[in-house]
């Protein structure tokens, strides 16, 4: 099975690793970063985000070792579209956190135009912190918690450039 999955991860916390343990479970990944550019676009709060190359460099770090766990492939590609790399044919399964499975169900629209099988699309749960509230990596940057859903009353979160 191949598995692609996508987001911009930064910073990775333990809900991204929740959706790359899924991944990896079920076959090979490819990962579609977002570019610079559609990093900015589909962020929901105006937040600073790191290039492209350092979140690309944290992220192949992340899945390195959860590859090899499970003996896996895996890719980090670019993406340049919300839809992006999961409409080419060699997917077989799309993992999505709840709030991008409608994009999943896009990406199927656009596979049955193309004349693709439709993907499995592999819902994963969020990750909570210790407030019950998600674990984001918004809420990190905010300095409200760490990667692992820890409060973190005393910080201020990322400088914002």
């Amino acid at each position: 099975m191949h598995v692609a999955l996508g987001g911009t991860f930064d910073p990775v916390h333990d809900g991204h690793r929740r959706l790359f343990e899924r991944a990896f479970e079920i076959g090979d990944v490819t990962v579609g970063l977002t570019s610079d550019d559609l990093a900015a676009q589909t962020r929901h709060v105006d937040r600073f985000v790191r290039s492209f190359d350092a979140r690309k460099a944290d992220l192949e770090r992340e899945l390195e070792s959860i590859a090899e766990k499970y003996d896996r492939d895996y890719e980090v590609r670019k993406l340049e579209s919300p839809t992006g790399i999961a409409t080419e044919p060699q997917f077989d399964v799309l993992v999505v956190s709840p709030e991008t499975q409608e994009t999943g169900r896009r990406i199927n629209d656009i596979r049955e135009e193309r004349g693709h099988d439709p993907l499995d699309i592999e819902v994963v749960d969020h990750v909570r912190a210790e407030d019950d509230d998600i674990i984001s990596s918004t809420r990190i940057v905010q300095g409200e918690i760490d990667e692992h859903g820890t409060l973190t009353p005393d910080s201020d979160g990322r400088d914002p450039k």
